[in-house]
């Protein structure tokens, strides 16, 4: 795992919602696999060929990686607006780095971020 889980713990409570509200991150929708509640993640998302990449800073173990995985779908605000987004998969650094345009930094090797999330636009 590239980040440890308790620095999560820490952004998910302290540094998140000041991301949200300040407007500036997309935002992904999710609901969770257990609760049913719906939560609102800031996140790096950059627009790929037909949907959109995540970068999974804290693995495939995150709640909302694994509340994507088992709902099968979420909504993505960016830009000031709703995308709908399903097919969710983890993707490896390779993949994800070929998907990506040139204009777009990778993230650093000293993160060690192997996995990422890529999902599908919905046709409206």
């Amino acid at each position: 795992m590239p980040m440890p889980t308790w620095w999560g713990q820490v952004n998910k409570r302290l540094f998140n919602p000041r991301a949200i509200a300040g407007g500036r991150w997309p935002v992904l929708t999710h609901v969770g696999r257990r609760s049913g509640a719906t939560y609102r993640t800031p996140l790096d998302a950059h627009p790929v060929d037909g949907g959109y990449l995540f970068v999974v800073v804290y693995g495939s173990r995150s709640d909302w990686v694994r509340n994507v995985l088992a709902a099968d779908r979420a909504r993505l605000r960016v830009g000031g607006r709703d995308v709908e987004l399903a097919a969710p998969r983890i993707v490896g650094r390779d993949e994800a780095f070929r998907a990506l345009s040139d204009e777009v930094a990778r993230p650093p090797r000293l993160l060690r971020i192997t996995e990422f999330l890529r999902m599908d636009l919905v046709a409206s």
